[in-house]
């Protein structure tokens, strides 16, 4: 294969690659659109619904923390909201909600009324109606009932229909979870994931989700009829809940709604357990088939091996045996064309004033040894797909969290061999870590880009040298501060390229 083409690939799959790690999520993304008839109503927004939605106040909150088996949940007393989440079982790892399962309603400020082990209560009273919400704590994992219940404290008709908010994200740049926040509405049409930014409305919706890299919220009304909403409340900030129908709630009467909640990890697991009708809440993006059926491997890997390190090595044998025939491809095309370049070199010596002349002589030269030049980039290019997808899988897995390996403390962070206390200014990229697993896959690409090398005329040879360092360097900066995970399957992949190339050069 042509040098020039072999950096063209791999430079696309590295700005791809970076581009993914380092970029917020583009706005806005909806993946699935809406084609019944029916929808034409979830585009107009009931009058009910206000058309911003109110972030908590920054000052003078008071929050109340409640410690359960699997999680610590922060409440915003005045809200009746919950602030964020932090799970025991992940390392203390906080899930952001902001003004989670908020009612939307600027008169009303809640009092805690009673708590117990297993469920917390709230009530507010604004002299025409008292609201109620009770948190309901099941025994079962991150499961969650919540019931508000509206009473009409006047003797006339009143208009009920209090939005619920599950959430607000926030886009910020400076937010680390910004790009891999996104937000799934489920209506009965249709199921969205969207990273929009701009007001949105859905009609007869059965669950709505948001989540960050590794945890979700969920919610679903229990019966009834709902609409979602997504609202801008500032350059940065988005809203999603829910609304009912409008309905006259009689001089006296008690109404009371209850909301189905999942507020966990995203692992299919737990969430099927809660609700299989949820399962659409893990979504992996544009290779999600390949994605699903990926972690569906790694899973049953690691059920077999009880480390997620070693099932991440044997997920890399697997894949190399499956791409085995294409990499065979790819390295015989590549053989073949290193074995013609020396005629190549004397054909552009020769007509190095007549370009076309030299593209014809060089097709001819190809036809006559029956080399194909894309013979070793379609394989590579066939593979793309499968290494995006496993990106996804392993940067989003919750499981790696807090997983060892030999001196990896954590597969969902850098291996951080060590830190160097102290050290100012710290060095660019790495900082003042010391990775190895990035350091050795720079250095196994080096050997790996020499041992491929062959003999060129001094311009071509020079090319090569800078493409020798250039390449390995690249991606040792790119994956210097990936997750761990994500980087110890490159580095068996690229080792076992290597082994194979090596017994390549032997053989020729």
């Amino acid at each position: 294969m042509e040098k020039k083409l072999i950096f063209a690939i791999a430079l696309s799959m590295l700005v791809l690659l970076a581009w993914s790690a380092i970029a917020p999520k583009p706005q806005p993304v909806v993946v699935q659109e809406v084609t019944s008839s029916s929808s034409t109503a979830a585009l107009e927004a009931p009058a009910v619904i206000s058309q911003e939605l109110t972030c908590p106040p920054k000052e003078n909150l008071v929050c109340l923390d409640f410690n359960f088996a699997d999680f610590e949940v922060s409440f915003i007393e005045s809200l009746a909201a919950i602030k964020s989440v932090k799970y025991k079982t992940f390392q203390q790892a906080e899930f952001l909600l902001g003004n989670g399962f908020m009612i939307e309603d600027k008169n009303l400020v809640f009092k805690k009324e009673s708590a117990t082990k297993d469920a917390i209560v709230f009530s507010a009273n604004d002299g025409a109606k008292k609201i109620t919400k009770k948190f309901i704590f099941s025994n079962s994992k991150y499961r969650i009932d919540l019931e508000i219940s509206v009473r009409n404290l006047t003797n006339q008709l009143q208009d009920v229909s209090l939005p619920l908010i599950l959430g607000t994200l926030n886009y910020s740049h400076t937010n680390p979870q910004a790009r891999y926040q996104d937000m799934t509405i489920a209506t009965k049409e249709k199921t969205w994931h969207s990273s929009s930014r701009k007001d949105q409305d859905f009609a007869d919706v059965r669950f709505l989700s948001l989540r960050d890299r590794y945890f979700c919220a969920i919610v679903a009304p229990a019966e009834g009829n709902y609409d979602g909403l997504m609202r801008k409340i500032s350059k940065e900030d988005m809203s999603l809940g829910l609304v009912a129908k409008q309905e006259k709630l009689e001089a006296g009467k008690e109404k009371t709604a209850l909301f189905r909640i999942y507020l966990g990890p995203q692992d299919l697991k737990l969430i099927n357990q809660a609700n299989p009708n949820w399962s659409a809440v893990i979504y992996y993006g544009t290779f999600d088939f390949i994605a699903q059926i990926i972690w569906q491997l790694v899973d049953f890997l690691h059920n077999l091996m009880r480390n997620w390190g070693l099932a991440i090595i044997a997920l890399s044998l697997l894949v190399y045996l499956l791409l085995y025939p294409l990499t065979l491809k790819q390295m015989r095309s590549m053989k073949e064309m290193q074995a013609v370049q020396p005629k190549v070199e004397e054909l552009r010596k020769l007509y190095k004033d007549n370009p076309q002349k030299l593209n014809k002589e060089i097709m001819e030269l190809y036809r006559a040894h029956k080399v194909n030049p894309l013979g070793g980039c379609l394989p590579m290019l066939l593979q793309m797909p499968i290494f995006f997808a496993l990106y996804q899988v392993l940067i989003r897995s919750v499981a790696l969290k807090g997983a060892h390996f030999l001196w990896i403390k954590d597969l969902s962070e850098p291996d951080r061999l060590f830190v160097i206390q102290g050290l100012s200014p710290s060095f660019p990229v790495m900082g003042n870590e010391i990775n190895i697993l990035p350091i050795l896959m720079t250095i196994g690409m080096f050997v790996q880009q020499k041992i491929s090398a062959v003999a060129a005329t001094s311009e071509a040879a020079e090319q090569q040298k800078i493409m020798m360092i250039v390449m390995p360097v690249m991606f040792g900066l790119i994956f210097y501060k990936m997750p761990s995970g994500l980087v110890l399957y490159w580095f068996v992949n690229s080792a076992l390229m290597l082994f194979y190339q090596w017994k390549i050069s032997r053989a020729k």
